[in-house]
């Protein structure tokens, strides 16, 4: 199906107001705020200060993962036996994820990331690993490292809605894992 994000999130993971053409918005982080250590505190209020001009999104380099799953574009799912693809309407971009449990590559980084699924009954469950640190986790600035891994639990709730539960951890970046809870809605 074709599916988008139903959230304000790539202006803001957190609380935000409007500007700079975006809308403004409620946290979606649970707790509300993102445990930063404070070297990478100091690189988001950086961040934030030139994000205008700064963000690797507004220069059309690619938006990396999680943030694909919530700009404010529709993406189509697709699944076959071995994979489950997702083209999103965004420079058409597209997003494969293996489910036929193979390793993720060794020395290898991507700005989308590298993904493994798997089902655990209903819940679809994704493995991200081998990122750069080049993208940026919404247009406020949020940063992470080459570090970064990322667990997403993708689960039907009914015909028109999937909610998404997404787990961040970045020993260089986070003081603690950083969860975050959206909804994507069927088109």
């Amino acid at each position: 199906g074709i599916w988008q994000a139903a959230t304000s999130a790539n202006a803001g993971l957190e609380d935000h107001v409007a500007g700079n053409g975006m809308v403004a918005g409620r946290s979606v982080v649970v707790g509300g705020t993102i445990p930063y250590k404070p070297e990478a505190a100091a690189q988001r209020a950086e961040n934030f200060k030139n994000r205008v001009q700064a963000d690797p999104y507004r220069k059309c380099f690619l938006p990396g993962t999680p943030r694909i799953m919530y700009l404010d574009y529709p993406f189509q799912i697709f699944q076959t036996r071995d994979t489950v693809g997702m083209t999103f309407e965004w420079q058409l971009v597209y997003r494969l994820i293996h489910t036929d449990n193979r390793p993720h590559p060794e020395d290898y980084d991507s700005w989308m990331g590298d993904s493994r699924g798997h089902w655990e009954g209903d819940v679809f469950v994704v493995s991200v690993t081998n990122h750069n640190d080049k993208t940026w986790l919404d247009a406020d600035g949020h940063p992470h490292t080459e570090d970064l891994r990322i667990v997403e639990r993708y689960t039907r709730r009914d015909f028109g809605h999937l909610d998404a539960q997404i787990v961040l951890t970045d020993p260089k970046t986070f003081r603690a894992p950083v969860s975050i809870n959206m909804a994507l809605t069927y088109h």
